[in-house]
Formats: structure tokens, C-alpha cells, sequence
């Protein structure tokens, strides 16, 4: 976590305005349907086909097909918290399965806890395997994903894990959350469209900006998008330097589009592009997912204006009324990529498949349409979201471009 307040910085004889900024870190075609779920209070036993042994876990559904769960539903307050979402909306997805006579019941839930460490997801993958599961979904984070991915893939069983770290993902190991990869993809592209061609980033020397600096070589490499520079800080003089270096660029014209990922920087290092008296007309700024939501990059004024990635809502806004009902309180995000999975799963093509959630299937180029939108998975386990973009407007964002695979 980055902490530091900015002071005015100098550039060239223009003498900054006085800065307090606390600052820190961090078509295709649908193979079923995704919608609202039902809630079902009832909890039914498997109907078991073949010779499957008895499973340790919580039991949700009653089709033949054994899948496996792993999430973090004790442990860390806030980590458990989202294990819950995940839990629940697993089980919104079993429901809509039971109630809707337009899906065979193909699969039944075994959810397992891993309490948040890598070591028990190795664990209750290796205990899946030996319960005769036939795929596996999570854990959450990639390190568990690694860990239990191992274990799935020496048994020749896949697994869809939730992480958004694409190391973490291996051919049988596909990642269903949103990676950076594709963020970034994504808004390059964008900012393309307006005839923006030299790039540069301004990042955190952080975990989160390491991976967002491998995005965004991928993306402007890929684009063939010029990048005149890559800026990294740790506190700030650092950023202060960062952003001097940068400016002549700017002023030149040399540069025409920035990138700042990180949603709690970004407003200060607005603020000091600003005092330099930076025609924010002659730029693009574009900013990362994580912006979504943020009071303070949305309250900052030089920001308005600035474009950045994003999710579609709408699945969630969609799922959260039932789930309110259900449970009282609003659901984590990840409880749209659970719903998802569970409903993927429990699709005819893959779960009564020969082999069973065969890799062609898993991998075939039209994708899913799922609650968050249109993804498909490539070989390596890697993944492509259809993202909206969204343009920054005072006390909040507007969507300016819809749903699109980068």
C-alpha cells in the first residue's frame, strides 16, 4: 500500500498550484442461458450414477455429474465474506437449474473449504480427485488456484479457477475472472479509435503495477501502439519525477495518451499533469477496471474525461435483488462469476460430454454468454471478457461503448 501526500510540483518556470492529495495503492454463440436465479430453501441429497464414493462438503443440487467447489468460507473476516458470495451464488445457480424445466439437471455441488490457503486447496483437490469429481471450480486466489490446478491437472480433471491473475492459469487451468490482459487490451483499442498512437504509463512499483505494466506491454505491442515511456514509483518523489519526465512529452505533442491503473494514484497525478498546464483536450487519459466505483478518481476534475474498462452491470444488478432476498445483504461481484460457473458446469455440451468437459468444448472460439457478459477460454487457460468502456463524468461514469470482446 502506497501512502504519501504530494507537494506542488515544478516544471520548467511554471510553478505548480499547492496539492494535498493522500494517496496510495491499489459474436459468439451462448451454450445456455444465464438469468435471474430462483431461491430454493430445499436441500436434495445426489442421485448418484455409477460407482462415486461418498463426498466430504456441503451438497447443493441432485444431478449425476460430481463437480467440486473450493472457496474460502472460513478464516480471514473479509476473505470469508467473499467465500460466501461465492457459496451463495453457486447455490442461486443450482436453483435456477431446479426451477427452470428448460435445464436437465446434469450436476450436483460439492462445496469445499479451503479457509483462504493454498495448502488446503491442494489438499481438497487431491480429496475431489479421490470423490470421483469431474471438474472443479476455484479457489479464489492464485496461489490456491496454482496449488489445486496442480493437482486437477496430473489427474487429467479441469479446473476453472476465479482468479484474475493469468499466472496462475495452464493448459486444463482456465481463469474465469477478468484478466488485466484483456483490460488493458481493451482500453489501448479504445484510445485508438480517436486516433491516439504514442503511449505512455505512469505505475506503481507494487504488485498491482507490475502486473498492470506486463498488460499494457502485451496490449501496445499487440496494437503496434508506440510507448515513449513507462514510469514506476514508490512514493512521492518518485512519482513527482515520474510525472516531470513525462510532461515535455506531453507539451511536445510526442505523447498523446497516458495510462494510470491505479485508481488511488490517479487523482494526484492528475492533479500535478494539471499544474503543469496540460491541455487535457490534446490527451486521452485512460485508467483500469479498478477505477470503477472510485469517489475520488470520479471527484477529480482533470479526470473527467478519461476513459477506462469495465465490467457490464447489468448481470449483476440482475442477480442482486434475488440474492438481497435470499441472503439480506448485496452479493459480492464474485458471485456473478460463481453463478456463471455452476451454469457452465451443468451445460449439457460439457458435462455429458465424451470425455466430460472436454478441452475443444471448453476452448471452442463463439464462447459462453454468461451474467457478466459474452467470455470465451484459450488454451493456455487464459481468458477474454466482452468489456464496456466507460468515460469518467464528475461524481461518477457513464458508459460510452458497449460490450465488446477487445
Amino acid at each position: 500500500m502506497l501512502a504519501f501526500n504530494l507537494k506542488p510540483l515544478m516544471t520548467g518556470a511554471k510553478l505548480a498550484a499547492g496539492l494535498v492529495a493522500a494517496i496510495g495503492l491499489v459474436a459468439c454463440t451462448p451454450g445456455f442461458d444465464f438469468g435471474p436465479a430462483g431461491r430454493s430453501t430445499v436441500q436434495q441429497k445426489p442421485l448418484l450414477q455409477g460407482n462415486l464414493p461418498a463426498a466430504n462438503g456441503e451438497i447443493l443440487g441432485d444431478g449425476p455429474v460430481r463437480v467440486v467447489l473450493l472457496a474460502p468460507l472460513s478464516g480471514e473476516e473479509g476473505l470469508a465474506n467473499v467465500g460466501m458470495s461465492i457459496r451463495n451464488g453457486a447455490q442461486m445457480a443450482i436453483d435456477k437449474i431446479k426451477s427452470n424445466p428448460q435445464f436437465a439437471a446434469n450436476i450436483h455441488l460439492v462445496v469445499k473449504d479451503t479457509g483462504g490457503s493454498a495448502v488446503k486447496a491442494k489438499a481438497l483437490a487431491a480429496q475431489a480427485v479421490s470423490e470421483g469429481a469431474s471438474l472443479i471450480l476455484g479457489p479464489l486466489r492464485a496461489d490456491g488456484v496454482r496449488a489445486a490446478g496442480s493437482v486437477a491437472r496430473a489427474a487429467g480433471i479441469p479446473l476453472i479457477g476465479y482468479s484474475n491473475n493469468s499466472g496462475a492459469a495452464a493448459p486444463g487451468v482456465y481463469l474465469l475472472n477478468v484478466l488485466p490482459e484483456t483490460e488493458v487490451l481493451r482500453s489501448v483499442k479504445y484510445a485508438q479509435n480517436f486516433g491516439r498512437k504514442n503511449f505512455a504509463a505512469i505505475v506503481p512499483r507494487t504488485d498491482f503495477g507490475q502486473i498492470q505494466e506486463a498488460a499494457f506491454r502485451i496490449a501496445t505491442s499487440e496494437t503496434g501502439a508506440a510507448v515513449h515511456g513507462i514510469y514506476q514509483f514508490s512514493n512521492e518523489e518518485e512519482a513527482r519525477t515520474a510525472v516531470e519526465q513525462l510532461v515535455p512529452f506531453l507539451i511536445s505533442g510526442t505523447v498523446d495518451a497516458i495510462f494510470l491503473p491505479d485508481r488511488a494514484t490517479a487523482p494526484s497525478i492528475a492533479v500535478l499533469l494539471e499544474s503543469a498546464q496540460i491541455e487535457k483536450t490534446d490527451i486521452t487519459i485512460i485508467g483500469s477496471a479498478d477505477w470503477d466505483g472510485d469517489v475520488k478518481v470520479s471527484q477529480t476534475p482533470f479526470l473527467t474525461g478519461a476513459f477506462f474498462p469495465a465490467v457490464d452491470g447489468a448481470g449483476y444488478e440482475r442477480l442482486k435483488p434475488e440474492y438481497k432476498l435470499a441472503y439480506g445483504d448485496a452479493p459480492h461481484p464474485m458471485a456473478t462469476f460463481a453463478y456463471t460457473s455452476v451454469l457452465l458446469a451443468n451445460s449439457s455440451s460439457l458435462a455429458n460430454a465424451t470425455p466430460r468437459y472436454d478441452r475443444n468444448q471448453l476452448t471452442r472460439p463463439s464462447g459462453f454468454a454468461g451474467q457478466d457478459g459474452v467470455f470465451r477460454f484459450f488454451e493456455n487457460g487464459t481468458n477474454q471478457h466482452a468489456l464496456v468502456m466507460k468515460q469518467v463524468v464528475i461524481d461518477g461514469s457513464r458508459i460510452v461503448d458497449d460490450a465488446k470482446m477487445p
